[in-house]
């Protein structure tokens, strides 16, 4: 399921408050794993604007799409190289978003590339515990 929102009215409670009965009826599920994906119009990180609005999916990674349940649609993710940070601490710190995009991405040898944006949240994930652990997936290329 996906809606429209922006970092300042952030509706992410909302979407998996709906979703997340519905996901564990998803057939084809490759893992248990949950996926919040971020879908961000072409250009969103150059001319930031925290009330610029992008997709927010809550989703789950399936091996076939056959029927889904109402209300729910599909969402193919594209070919891509993706930098992959381990992380470990409440998903409501912004420090590791700070750390990624002001400090790792500007000396590395990449930049953003314009696709999807995601937080694999496995077995280990345990929404804004301190002990919460996930993946965060930046899409990347080379300078």
């Amino acid at each position: 399921m996906r809606l429209s929102m922006n970092l300042i009215e952030n509706r992410t409670v909302e979407l998996w408050s709906k979703s997340f009965p519905k996901l564990s009826h998803v057939k084809n599920r490759t893992s248990k794993d949950y996926i919040s994906l971020q879908n961000y119009p072409k250009g969103y990180f150059k001319d930031f604007d925290p009330t610029r609005n992008f997709e927010k999916w809550a989703t789950v990674e399936v091996s076939e799409v056959t029927e889904l349940p109402k209300e729910m649609k599909h969402f193919v993710l594209g070919e891509g190289d993706y930098a992959v940070f381990e992380y470990k601490g409440p998903s409501n710190d912004s420090k590791i978003f700070q750390y990624i995009f002001n400090e790792w991405l500007p000396s590395s040898p990449y930049e953003l590339d314009n696709r999807p944006h995601f937080e694999v949240l496995g077995e280990k994930y345990r929404n804004n515990n301190p002990n919460s652990e996930e993946e965060i997936w930046i899409p990347i290329q080379s300078k």
